[in-house]
């Protein structure tokens, strides 16, 4: 039996899968993924990435923070690909669970995902830091320069994650329970370096882990079944 028609055959038999997925999954949408070889952590800008998008430099220099942002992490034409529809199609087929995600783009939910974790937040709500006002995401788009709120001036804040800042506790607290009632972990498009996002992989007690990525990650010796690829070519091939 090939490694697909494994994972196949465990889908089939799943009634509680999580599907766990890293920047991966979203770069066959035409999101950047910031830790790969061309990726946004090897160009050159004023300070490194990791300096820009943390919660202090944003505080200090909102302007330089929405320039990167916008040019760098808002990717609002981006469109749902063939891994975000096939697991929406698994959902609905009773085979997923849940879907798990490292990414902010919010392509799962567009894709009809229903139930999305999402540990590092979505560029889809903003808020007002001074009277909690939201705010889409085509607000932040338009605003030129730093985006404030049209009611009281504060200073708009994207509901993502940045350095420094911590996972939000509800969202890890539903991602834990999914990932330990799981029948079936799948894993997809990360490379598990991102913490604690990647310890999540801890909790799962079952003995069917599946990792799909392009390179190796940390946790291949602990893989139950491993597929090497992108992870739109690999799902299509799925049946629901």
């Amino acid at each position: 039996m090939t490694e697909l028609e494994t994972l196949q055959k465990w889908l089939d038999e799943s009634r509680r899968g999580v599907f766990f997925g890293g920047a991966g999954v979203s770069t066959e949408s035409g999101v950047p993924d910031f830790r790969s070889v061309d990726g946004l952590y090897n160009q050159s800008y004023d300070y490194p990435p990791e300096t820009i998008i943390s919660h202090s430099f944003f505080l200090r220099d909102p302007e330089a923070f929405y320039r990167f942002y916008k040019e760098k992490m808002l990717y609002l034409d981006a469109r749902p690909n063939t891994a975000h529809k096939r697991l929406t199609q698994l959902e609905a087929a009773n085979r997923l669970a849940a879907v798990v995600t490292q990414n902010i783009d919010g392509l799962h939910q567009a894709a009809g995902s229903k139930t999305v974790y999402e540990l590092h937040g979505s560029v889809h709500r903003n808020y007002c830091m001074k009277c909690h006002k939201s705010f889409d995401a085509a607000y932040v788009k338009r605003a030129q320069g730093v985006p404030r709120c049209d009611v009281c001036g504060g200073l708009v804040k994207p509901d993502v994650v940045l350095y420094e800042e911590p996972l939000d506790g509800d969202v890890m607290e539903k991602a834990v329970a999914a990932i330990a009632g799981a029948d079936l972990l799948i894993v997809g498009g990360t490379s598990l370096a991102v913490y604690p996002a990647a310890g999540l992989i801890n909790y799962y007690r079952g003995h069917r882990l599946v990792l799909i990525n392009k390179t190796p990650t940390p946790y291949d010796s602990r893989a139950d079944l491993i597929l090497t690829g992108k992870i739109g070519a690999l799902l299509e091939q799925i049946r629901v």
